[in-house]
């Protein structure tokens, strides 16, 4: 029905995407746009906050149109994003002072590691997360003191500072709304996860101006209306998330003990551990899985930074393949003994590591190695890196998660899907909708409109696609997943 169609904006690392969702959660329409990256330096990694406009503005008219939808029919809007990547704009013009700082830019990783050696505990305590040029503070900062003038401008409320659900709502309101929602606050490492509010503390220590910030809302909440310049027509924006949030929304991994992964550029584990706030003691990150009526539900993170981005690299880098789909018949052609291992640690190694400093590595080369088996080892390094991140979980958490929901690009390819509950030795869930984020955004706009009377409802729509039992023999998994332990020794910085 028209009138409870919901248009998901997900803006994504590599890409920008619009869909729209009916009341029942099915696909209406989809448009997609690859989004340019620009590396100026080693370590660096930027946008243009004027292609992420730009993209969105077109995949949004382009989904509506192939819906067959009018704007002014949609029910709602909602907005899911690429995590910390940091912009700051005029307020008075809109106009961006720099690219976008992207999450996997390593640029301010000196001074991180030296904020953590004396405020790792304190930070931890109040963000839940680690000092790490991942997440925004260390960003911001580098942008005020890098562009002319930019600190002073700070200061005197010129600027604004959103993460890339922020700037789009700004653009999408014509400047109306300066908002964000609570999952992408708590991953500014300003923002106090237990008291709900940006932290005076924590703004001195990371010389982040208050002034730049937005005011921070549920995830289900009244965002603003779209100009009617942007599509045409007034429409409520509704809902936002963090995309990894917004994927654990899209799996409805409600109950606490449930967890998801998100298999994209890069790979992100929530499991949900409900009202309780739990620290780590495995480098895992603290965060809010989501926040609604004012309440929040927190989640264990981890955050593995090359998923996907790692397949991209065999393909565009190497030349190994020439399509992603290419994967899973290398991978299933031939023997191979698991030997070789590669450590895509191409800007670090994230969670349980920690190391911005880690590089690469193929290890357990050779004269029999072929193609197949480097592929092979990077679709593996997948698994082994979420084996990582399930370890620490279950360590963290007092209970090993008896079930994996996956979703994000590389879940197509039933190869990996296997490999990863071998892996594990844990049964791996792929959903019907594998396209969870944006689908955690419609169910989030959905909810703050009535097209969705409450989370159980939401529950009773989740279809599973396809189950993989683990069949590997746990003398052979203990095996591999000590050659990976290995092969992570030998390129940590620390060595």
């Amino acid at each position: 029905m028209a009138d409870k169609a919901i248009l998901a904006i997900d803006q994504g690392t590599t890409s920008t995407r619009a869909m729209i969702f009916d009341s029942r959660g099915g696909v209406l329409a989809r448009a997609q746009a690859e989004l340019r990256q620009h590396f100026p330096n080693e370590g660096w990694v930027e946008h243009d906050p004027e292609d992420i406009w730009g993209d969105t503005l077109r995949v949004c008219r382009e989904a509506l149109s192939k819906a067959g939808l009018k704007p002014g029919e949609l029910a709602a809007i909602g907005i899911t994003n690429q995590r910390e990547t940091t912009i700051v704009w005029e307020r008075a013009t809109g106009k961006p002072i720099h690219r976008a700082v992207v999450w996997q830019d390593r640029r301010t990783a000196e001074e991180c590691r030296r904020l953590e050696a004396v405020h790792s505990l304190a930070v931890a305590a109040k963000t839940g997360l680690v000092i790490d040029a991942y997440f925004s503070a260390s960003k911001i900062a580098w942008i005020l003191d890098h562009v002319p003038g930019a600190r002073e401008r700070a200061e005197a409320g010129e600027l604004a500072f959103g993460t890339v659900d922020c700037f789009l709502l700004w653009r999408l309101t014509g400047g109306k709304s300066h908002k964000t929602d609570a999952t992408n606050a708590a991953r500014t490492l300003i923002y106090d996860i237990g008291k709900q509010r940006w932290d005076e503390e924590l703004l001195k220590l990371f010389r982040v101006p208050r002034a730049l910030l937005p005011e921070v809302m549920d995830n289900a909440a009244d965002f603003g209306m779209t100009d009617a310049q942007v599509f045409g027509a007034k429409v409520p924006i509704a809902g936002m998330a963090g995309d990894q949030q917004a994927a654990t929304v899209g799996q409805v991994c409600f109950e606490a003990g449930q967890i998801k992964s998100t298999y994209g550029t890069g790979c992100f584990a929530l499991l949900n551990t409900g009202e309780t706030f739990v620290p780590s003691r495995n480098r895992l990150l603290t965060t809010i899985a989501y926040r609604l009526d004012g309440k929040p539900t927190y989640a264990l993170e981890g955050s593995i930074f090359a998923a996907g981005s790692t397949i991209q690299w065999l393909r565009d880098g190497l030349k190994l393949i020439k399509s992603a789909g290419e994967t899973e018949a290398l991978a299933r052609g031939g023997g191979g003994s698991g030997s070789v291992y590669l450590v895509p640690a191409f800007t670090g190694l994230g969670a349980p590591y920690w190391d911005p400093f880690a590089r690469g590595a193929i290890m357990g080369l050779t004269r029999d190695t072929g193609i197949a088996d480097i592929v092979r080892a990077g679709l593996e390094a997948v698994c082994y890196q979420t084996g990582d991140l399930m370890g620490a979980m279950a360590d963290d958490f007092g209970r090993a998660p008896t079930t994996l929901r996956v979703d994000g690009g590389m879940t197509v390819n039933d190869w990996v899907m296997q490999r990863l509950a071998d892996l594990l030795g844990v049964p791996v869930e792929r959903p019907v909708v594998t396209e969870t984020t944006a689908l955690g955004a419609a169910f989030l706009a959905g909810l703050k409109v009535g097209a969705f009377p409450s989370l159980e409802a939401l529950a009773g729509l989740w279809a599973r696609d396809r189950r993989f039992e683990p069949s590997m023999p746990e003398e052979e998994r203990r095996r591999r997943r000590q050659g990976w332990v290995d092969a992570v020794r030998r390129v940590r910085s620390a060595n």
